[in-house]
C-alpha cells in the first residue's frame, strides 16, 4: 500500500482506518525468538544433557552451564535460522521485487563476471578500509571488543572466499547488478582517475554508509553479547525467588539479551534474497551526530554514570534503594521496569532480520510500531526515569537532584533528535511510511494523542487536523 497519486502534492489526503501492511511479518521475529529460547534451555540444561549421554565421561557436566562467548554466538544461530526459514518459506520475501531480483534472468557465465570481478574488488577493498579503521580506532583493542576483533579476524577469510561464489550466483539475477559496489570497485580500480561517468560518486557514497553503518555497529552489538547472555545462563532461580530486585534484573536481562541478539542478526543478514539488504543508510549528519552520542565512545564522554558530561546518576542510588523495605512496592516498580524493557526488546524482535541503525530495510507497522512510531526509544527513556529516580539523592543536595533531572531530559531530548532525523530520513524514501507516518499522526494510541497535545500547546489544533494529513504525493 502506497500513498495515493494527487495532481496537486500539497492537496491533503484522508488518512486511512488502518495502516499500511508492514514489510516484516509478526512471525519472523517470534520464530528466532524461540529459537533463542530453545538454545538458552540448551545451555542451562548442559549439565544435565551430559551426564544423560555421556558425554565425556562427566568431566563435560562437571563444566556447568554453557555460558561462555562462543555460546553466546551460537545462539545468534538459533534465533536466525528459524528466522530466515520463515522469511523465505511462509513469507516468501525472495520474490518481492524490493529485492531487485529477477530469478529468471540466470545471466550467463562469461557475461556477468566481468562485473562480478569489479565488485568483488569493490567489497574486499571497503572490508580492507574498515579492519584498518579498527586496526587503528584503540578502543577496539580492549575489554569487551577484543571477542568482536578475535571473531572477524577469524571470519576475514572465510568471508572472502564466500563472498566470490555469492557475489557472481547474485549478479546472475540481480536486475541492476551495477550497484554502489560495484561503483567503488571502478573507482579502486582505476584510482580514481577514470572518467567521471565510470563511476557515480552518490552510488559510492550510499555503499560506504551502508557499510560504515555495519562495521561500526556490527562490531559493538557482537561485542556485548558474551556478558548478558552469560548473566542469564548462570542465573539461580533459587536466588530470585522472594527477591524482587533481583527477580526483576533478571528478567530485564534477559529481555536485554533478546534485543541484542535478535539485534545483531540484523547487522549480519543485509542480505538481498532475503529482502533485508540495507536500502539506504542515513544521509542527514544530523543523524549520525545523534545516533553515535548514544553509543561508545562517543556515548563514553557525554552519557552514561558518574563523571560524564551528562552524568544524570550522581548521587541517585536508584529504585532499589529508595524502596527497600517495602515489597510490595519493590514487586510493583520491578514489574514497570520490566514491562517497560519488554517493550524495548518486543520493538526490536519486530523487526526480525531488518534491524540496524540509521538504516531503511522497509517499513514496519506492526507490533508495538503500531502504538506509536518509536516505541524503543520511548520505553528505553522511560525506563531511565524509572529505574534511576534522577531527583531523588543521598548527597542532600538540591542542585544535584536539578542537574540530574536536567542531564536527563537534555538525553531524552538527545533521542527525541534521533527519532526526528530518522523520520526525515524515511519520509524521504517510501510513500508507504509517509502514509504510516500520516496514519500515527491521526490515529496511533499514543503517538496520535502527543501530537494533540503539542498542536494544542501550540494553537495548531482544528477539525481540519483532526480528520487529514498533507503528505507529498508519490
Amino acid at each position: 500500500m502506497s500513498a495515493p497519486r494527487h495532481s496537486d502534492p500539497t492537496a491533503p489526503t484522508a488518512v486511512p482506518l488502518a495502516p499500511p501492511a508492514s514489510d516484516v511479518s509478526a512471525g519472523v521475529g517470534l520464530a528466532g525468538l524461540i529459537g533463542l529460547f530453545v538454545w538458552i534451555a540448551l545451555c542451562r540444561s548442559y549439565p544435565d544433557i551430559a551426564n544423560t549421554l555421556g558425554l565425556g565421561g562427566g568431566l563435560a557436566a562437571s563444566r556447568g552451564v554453557l555460558s561462555g562467548p562462543y555460546a553466546a554466538l551460537a545462539a545468534m544461530l538459533f534465533s536466525a535460522v528459524p528466522m530466515v526459514l520463515w522469511s523465505v518459506l511462509v513469507d516468501k520475501v525472495h520474490l518481492r521485487p524490493s529485492t531487485g531480483i529477477d530469478w529468471n534472468l540466470k545471466r550467463p557465465l562469461a557475461e556477468i563476471l566481468p562485473i562480478s570481478v569489479v565488485k568483488l574488488c569493490g567489497l574486499w577493498a571497503t572490508w580492507a578500509l574498515l579492519a584498518a579503521f579498527y586496526g587503528l580506532a584503540r578502543w577496539y583493542w580492549s575489554g569487551s571488543y577484543l571477542f568482536a576483533m578475535e571473531l572477524l579476524t577469524f571470519a576475514a577469510l572465510p568471508l572472502v572466499m564466500l563472498s566470490i561464489p555469492y557475489v557472481i550466483w547474485l549478479d546472475r539475477v540481480l536486475a541492476e547488478p551495477r550497484d554502489g559496489t560495484w561503483h567503488f570497485g571502478t573507482f579502486v580500480l582505476g584510482g580514481g582517475l577514470i572518467g567521471r561517468d565510470a563511476w557515480d560518486g552518490a552510488a559510492i557514497a550510499k555503499h560506504w554508509r551502508a557499510w560504515a553503518i555495519k562495521g561500526f555497529f556490527g562490531a559493538f552489538m557482537i561485542s556485548i553479547l558474551p556478558p548478558g547472555f552469560a548473566q542469564v545462563v548462570e542465573a539461580d532461580p533459587a536466588q530470585m525467588i522472594g527477591n524482587p530486585v533481583q527477580f526483576a534484573m533478571t528478567l530485564v536481562a534477559l529481555l536485554f539479551v533478546i534485543d541484542v541478539q535478535i539485534g545483531t542478526v540484523g547487522y549480519l543478514l543485509t542480505l538481498r534474497p532475503l529482502d533485508a539488504h540495507i536500502r539506504s543508510g542515513n544521509p542527514l549528519l544530523a543523524g549520525w551526530l545523534a545516533a553515535l552520542l548514544c553509543y561508545p565512545p562517543f556515548v563514553w564522554g557525554v552519557i552514561g554514570p558518574n563523571n560524564q558530561v551528562l552524568s544524570y546518576e550522581n548521587g541517585a542510588p536508584g529504585w532499589a534503594h529508595w524502596f527497600a523495605g517495602n515489597p510490595p512496592l519493590l514487586w510493583a516498580w520491578g514489574g514497570l521496569l520490566v514491562l517497560l524493557t519488554g517493550i524495548y526488546a518486543w520493538a526490536t524482535v519486530a523487526f526480525g532480520i531488518r534491524f540496524s541503525n540509521l538504516t531503511y530495510r522497509g517499513v514496519l507497522t506492526n507490533g508495538p510500531y503500531r502504538f506509536t512510531r518509536h516505541p524503543a526509544y520511548l520505553s528505553k527513556n522511560l525506563f531511565w526515569w524509572v529505574s534511576v529516580l534522577p531527583f531523588l539523592v543521598t548527597t542532600g543536595s538540591t542542585a544535584d537532584a536539578v542537574r540530574n533531572s536536567i542531564f536527563l531530559l537534555i538525553v531524552n531530548g538527545i533521542y527525541y533528535w534521533r527519532a526526528r532525523t530518522e523520520e526525515a530520513h524515511l519520509l524521504a524514501e517510501d510513500p508507504k511510511y509517509r502514509t504510516y507516518h500520516a496514519w500515527m499522526e491521526e490515529r496511533g494510541l499514543i503517538t496520535s494523542r502527543l501530537v494533540r497535545l503539542r498542536r494544542w500547546s501550540t494553537g495548531q489544533g482544528g477539525a481540519a487536523a483532526a480528520n487529514t494529513h498533507p503528505f507529498p504525493a508519490e
